[in-house]
């Protein structure tokens, strides 16, 4: 299993159920070094979609009861298990990467910082749960995401704006 990428860099690799172990693996490793419940860590995105093709990088969601009120105690466990707070500004996200190594270029896990059982924490569960059960949500999706590769568009916000959309889409259906 080789994850990684560049920054800017997009591909997508054949699913590989090593992810999911890849995961269990870096949770265990987060709970080692944070004060969180197993129940506020959760494996999101792609690699989280059996058989979907994926970037390969892991992403990780964690709850957390106000994002205002993470501590340098947290932050400080985060990087003990070798995680970095980005620079990134999401409305109510704060976004973390472990890299390959210390050269900091290749990022390899994501972590989605949101606050437990608010909206943004059930969107992201809800997406992964609903390709996971709907294959044919999952098929369109895939084809939306390599689509992408057809178009002159370059980079990862170009690419996760390409699929924003479709996103969106599967999102609205969860009150409905």
């Amino acid at each position: 299993m080789k994850l990684g990428l560049k920054k800017e860099e997009v591909i997508l690799v054949p699913y590989e159920k090593e992810w999911k172990n890849e995961y269990e693996r870096v949770k265990k490793e987060i709970l080692n070094y944070v004060n969180l419940e197993p129940n506020q860590i959760e494996h999101i995105g792609s690699t989280a979609i059996n058989g979907m093709k994926a970037k390969p990088i892991i992403d990780i969601l964690i709850g957390v009861e106000q994002l205002e009120e993470i501590d340098k105690t947290f932050y400080n466990g985060l990087q003990q298990a070798g995680f970095y707070r980005l620079k990134v500004e999401r409305p109510n996200e704060v976004v973390c990467a472990k890299f390959l190594d210390e050269s900091f270029e290749v990022k390899t896990h994501f972590i989605h910082l949101v606050e437990v059982n608010k909206e943004k924490w059930k969107q992201l569960l809800f997406f992964r749960d609903y390709l996971n059960a709907n294959s044919d949500a999952k098929i369109q999706y895939e084809t939306i995401k390599a689509s992408f590769f057809k178009t002159d568009l370059k980079g990862i916000n170009a690419y996760t704006d390409y699929k924003e959309e479709y996103v969106k889409g599967i999102i609205s259906k969860m009150h409905s």
